[in-house]
């Protein structure tokens, strides 16, 4: 038996909820996690229409890109479309999952996808996080270093990039005298112990710190486990903001904006001059990014793929880049693909269905 929970676990560790932004509303928003599932539905955005949908497929759980309440609702009257699909969710007793701002921010993410639909290799974090590692050391007893660090790996530490299980050693010695009603682990209370240990280093995302913390504890043979924790500036390549990515091989400008406008099934696109012949570096960003124009210039990117310019921002290219709006959710579509896919790989016997409802609140004659 699956339950919603179990969903909600996996898609946790595909996208942390700690790596929303601020502003976001990403998680569970209506219903029990310990609800049995019949079936998840799939979409961009949760509005009546998908519930009803939702419903007709036997459905009790949503899983949308875009949460449908971004701020606090002081009433459930049925005056917007807001309150009247969460009405409709809670009396057909679906549940409604928002896997937004936190799924933008993983290299694998919703950007990765996107890069992926333009055929880009080489792909990069345009902006990486920063102040989002920490540096752990710890002192272990040398026989039971592999032990401990074995734990510590599963638990998500010593991750740089492609590589996993990493750390630095330095072997040394601990000394300690235990008092009171100490219970050593190795010594007696009252006598002044000299161990082996090893002094051991390892990376880890902020937000595993409880996780790695609770392993190391667990497979510590020391009554008391001496540690430290150091914040760190070093920028994360696995989170953070857009991506750049390059094409296999540099294409006209005219014939790349024609492979987006075909790709994204994109009505129009609107852009700056065409001040580039050709496009071999691409910079992007998933839904809204004007933010980033100066990092997608400073990547030396030929092109911003991303969406929801307004028209002074236009101007910020400065004849230095090609900004492509290609629309907020023809940028974002392919997000559905990419939640269906992994948790395809994590369920065996779970209906999944994507959402046939096209939200795209925009329209073009």
């Amino acid at each position: 038996m699956v339950k919603i929970k179990d969903i909600i676990t996996q898609l946790e560790i595909l996208a942390p909820p700690a790596l929303q932004e601020s502003y976001d509303n990403a998680g569970l928003i209506t219903g029990n996690r310990e609800n049995e599932l019949t079936g998840a539905l799939i979409a961009i955005d949760c509005t009546e229409a998908v519930i009803d949908e939702a419903v007709r497929e036997k459905c009790n759980f949503v899983i949308a890109h875009h949460p449908i309440i971004f701020r606090g609702l002081k009433s459930l009257t049925g005056k917007n479309y807001v309150e009247r699909t969460v009405i409709k969710a809670i009396k057909n007793d679906v549940a409604i999952y928002a896997i937004h701002t936190n799924l933008d921010s993983v290299r694998h993410g919703v950007n990765k996808k996107l890069a992926e639909a333009l055929g880009l290799i080489d792909t990069k974090i345009l902006r990486p996080s920063n102040q989002t590692l920490l540096k752990l050391t710890t002192f272990i007893p040398k026989e039971n270093t592999e032990n401990v660090m074995q734990a510590m790996h599963a638990a998500g530490a010593g991750m740089i990039g492609n590589y996993k299980n990493c750390s630095f050693r330095l072997e040394g010695t601990g000394t300690f005298l235990p008092t009171g009603d100490a219970n050593p682990a190795i010594g007696q209370v009252g006598e002044l112990e000299k161990v082996n240990e090893t002094r051991v280093e390892v990376i880890l995302p902020a937000y595993l710190k409880d996780k790695v913390l609770q392993a190391l504890f667990d497979a510590h043979p020391y009554e008391e486990v001496a540690y430290y924790l150091h914040r760190l500036i070093n920028y994360d390549n696995e989170t953070g903001a857009g991506m750049t990515g390059m094409l296999p091989q540099p294409m006209k400008t005219e014939a790349f904006l024609a492979l987006i406008k075909e790709k994204l099934c994109a009505k129009a696109i609107r852009h700056t001059g065409i001040i580039k012949d050709s496009i071999g570096k691409i910079a992007l960003c998933g839904g809204a990014g004007s933010f980033l124009l100066q990092d997608a210039i400073r990547a030396g990117a030929d092109i911003f793929v991303s969406a929801d310019f307004k028209y002074h921002e236009f101007f910020d290219a400065e004849d230095k880049i090609i900004i492509a709006d290609v629309g907020h959710y023809e940028s974002e579509q392919f997000t559905k693909e990419l939640i269906y896919e992994f948790l395809n790989e994590n369920f065996a016997n779970i209906a999944l269905h994507f959402s046939d409802v096209n939200t795209n609140p925009i329209l073009y004659a």
